[in-house]
């Protein structure tokens, strides 16, 4: 199999994923890790809550598309200019929706002006995204190398930008304005590489017709969308309303690193889309012990990272971010055991996608904001970031693990994630071996 052209195709094409997503981490352990230490827990609070602002109503921008323009491209790849013209159409009227309920939103919040304007300036990069359906093509073609491209001279322009903004002592509104920026040279480099590599952008038709039928697919996916961003920001945002921004810093800085590594399964399953959809058209047998083997495998790969950085957890606030953000190590080493769900959910995510049963990830997706939210607003009263860091942990195990066991067309999903938690004998040789690595840590301090 290892072998096979097939298998040769999606590893290439994972390696380029992987290699940018892990050029990314490491610039933002040099880059994002100075910026938040230029700013201080009180002022990145107020960036990191601007930001979360915002992104509770991203999904009206992204409508949900993205998963199902792919899918469709793999199936009928000679409407690639329909689909792609009427998704760029249709995330264009999302970006206004989105910026029509920030206005409506925004005078319901005590904000004061400079974080109103934060929260303006971040909003207006969502009318770049349209241009993202480039990448669904190369998604689809499973050449994402193109899009690699694009993200490696964004990575290198903002990196550059935020070097220098820090070395002028500028004030925080110029990072608010990096994310436009960000946005800009990604839709531009998108659009650059695919005039040579692809097509012409003036080819892209709208179809009424085609818009009507990916809205009716799509729809469940963007209320799903609605409450995973809520789940993903609500509670920075609450931990501002509720508490102050310095709080939000912390968490942030805590949050940023392990939600970080969320990015590490959805590079494997963008790649490995096409197979999914392919394996599930051709052989269910094989489809179902795919995505069993390709779940376990990430499960895996979260247990080690939720070992090592929970039990060095200090170390590494230390080492990043300094004294000032001390706090946030308790955070990290709570947040992070989020992974193992997180990474197993990944294969079943794209299993509901592919079976057209986007309702349950909405369910799903509802089930952990409310959780959350509920979580949140007797936890963080109490304990701040930490309960938030609690919160966050507890409503993504019930909605990622324990909600597919509630209905009979998701339960097969249940029995599989249990497989994969207890069925590895692995993890737990992993879990004993740390576990003993650190006594024997102890015993050598002593």
């Amino acid at each position: 199999m290892i072998l096979s052209p097939g298998f040769k195709k999606y590893f290439a094409n994972t390696s380029w994923l992987m290699a940018e997503r892990v050029l990314r981490m490491v610039v933002a352990l040099f880059v994002g890790v100075y910026v938040a230490r230029y700013l201080g827990p009180e002022r990145f609070g107020l960036l990191s809550y601007a930001n979360s602002f915002v992104g509770l109503f991203i999904a009206l921008a992204t409508l949900g598309l993205d998963g199902i323009v792919v899918r469709e491209l793999v199936k009928t790849p000679a409407r690639r200019d329909e689909l792609l013209g009427t998704a760029f159409g249709l995330k264009i009227v999302g970006a206004i929706l989105m910026w029509l309920v920030i206005i409506t939103a925004v005078p319901l919040t005590e904000n004061d002006v400079q974080t109103n304007s934060l929260i303006a300036i971040i909003a207006f990069a969502a009318i770049f995204q349209a241009f993202n359906v480039i990448d669904f093509n190369y998604q689809a073609e499973v050449k994402s190398k193109y899009v690699v491209h694009a993200q490696l001279v964004q990575l290198t322009i903002s990196s550059i930008t935020k070097l220098v903004l820090i070395a002028i002592n500028a004030s925080l509104i110029w990072f608010a304005w990096v994310y436009c920026l960000d946005a800009v040279v990604f839709a531009v480099g998108l659009s650059v590489m695919y005039l040579r590599k692809s097509g012409k952008l003036w080819c892209w038709q709208w179809k009424w017709q085609v818009a009507g039928e990916l809205l009716m697919d799509s729809w469940p996916l963007i209320l799903s969308g609605i409450v995973i961003t809520i789940n993903m920001r609500v509670d920075q945002v609450m931990l501002k309303e509720l508490v102050n921004s310095k709080e939000v810093g912390l968490y942030a800085a805590a949050v940023n690193l392990s939600q970080g590594l969320y990015m590490l399964p959805m590079i494997f399953a963008k790649s490995f889309y096409p197979k999914f959809i392919n394996l599930y058209n051709s052989n269910k047998d094989k489809f179902y012990s795919f995505v069993q083997n390709f779940s376990s495998f990430l499960t895996i790969i979260a247990m080690i990272l939720s070992i090592v950085i929970s039990l060095y957890s200090k170390s590494i606030i230390d080492l990043l971010y300094g004294d000032s953000y001390a706090q946030a190590a308790l955070i990290l080493s709570i947040h992070v055991w989020t992974l193992i769900i997180v990474f197993m959910e990944v294969a079943f995510g794209r299993w509901l996608l592919i079976e057209n049963k986007q309702k349950f990830t909405a369910y799903r997706n509802f089930s952990i904001a409310l959780v959350n939210i509920i979580l949140n607003y007797y936890l963080i009263p109490l304990y701040g970031a930490i309960g938030a860091a609690v919160a966050s942990l507890l409503s993504i195990f019930i909605g990622y693990y324990l909600f597919f066991s509630l209905f009979m067309e998701t339960r097969k999903i249940f029995v599989l994630q249990t497989k994969a938690i207890l069925l590895l004998g692995i993890p737990t040789t992993i879990i004993k071996w740390f576990f003993e690595l650190k006594k024997l840590r102890k015993i050598d301090i002593k």
